[in-house]
């Protein structure tokens, strides 16, 4: 079922517009019901000032959370977003300490906004490898908003997408060992069913900051037909008017999904 959205709300919210955007600059009837987002640059927004890299991830929190209120204002379905990944336990282990901290009282702090705001809470990855103090506040994040209706919010946390189709590989081949499921009833809908977002649809846009040309692991297989929008933008510096710039540039996409307009 689409997330309304209240109207008043919604115009309140993105008043005050700079000059080259505005709410007007997007059709409202025609919003990609999955936006997924790869947070990349808060290394490098906190070293351009002066800051230890630390200090970046704060700072990208408040990016995250206006980007996760004027989804739900404007009515999006799904927002996903790539907040650590498999490779990223290679950092320095007092920036992946700060992550894993950050991660656990962020979300503390956040589930009065998720009420409020009547956000759904999802992870994608393994979060049964995560310390046990983090994994335990991201199950009672899961459970806390397991009741509400709007908003799916998918954090992909400890995730990566060879990680996944390996995962998904599993669970299908089990199952075809077991007998309950016949080789030949293995499609693209059947690995899909087994991946982290399975009761998700896919991405229609993904928007990545900081200016990199790749998806870094990041849900190869979700993301086959989305339509890519690069920002130099650093995360930390990403609101939502950029949100709004992603979203006029994706609806002016042309998207044929490999075929051709009569």
């Amino acid at each position: 079922m689409p997330v309304q959205r209240d109207e008043q709300e919604l115009t309140t919210y993105f008043a005050d517009a700079p000059e080259d955007v505005s709410l007007a600059d997007v059709d409202l009837e025609r919003l990609p019901s999955h936006i997924s987002v790869i947070m990349d640059g808060n290394g490098r927004w906190a070293t351009r000032q002066g800051m230890e890299r630390g200090q970046g991830h704060i700072a990208g929190i408040a990016s995250l959370r206006e980007t996760i209120t004027a989804c739900v204002r404007l009515g999006i379905d799904v927002l996903s977003a790539y907040a650590f990944s498999t490779e990223n336990w290679k950092r320095p282990q007092q920036e992946v300490d700060l992550l894993m901290h950050l991660f656990a009282t962020t979300l503390v702090k956040e589930l009065p906004l998720f009420h409020q705001e009547n956000v759904r809470l999802e992870f994608l990855g393994d979060i049964e490898a995560l310390p046990q103090k983090t994994r335990e506040v991201f199950e009672e994040g899961l459970s806390e908003t397991a009741d509400h209706t709007g908003m799916t919010l998918a954090l992909a946390v400890n995730y990566g997408a060879r990680a996944e189709l390996a995962r998904a590989a599993r669970l299908i081949a089990s199952k075809v060992k077991e007998g309950t499921l016949s080789v030949d009833d293995v499609d693209a809908a059947c690995v899909s069913s087994h991946l982290y977002t399975a009761d998700l649809p896919d991405p229609e846009l993904l928007i990545r900051t900081s200016g990199e040309l790749r998806l870094s692991n990041y849900l190869l297989w979700q993301l086959a037909y989305s339509e890519f929008y690069i920002t130099d933008t650093l995360w930390p510096d990403f609101d939502r008017w950029e949100l709004l710039r992603a979203i006029r540039a994706f609806q002016g996409r042309d998207r044929r999904f490999g075929g051709v307009k009569a």
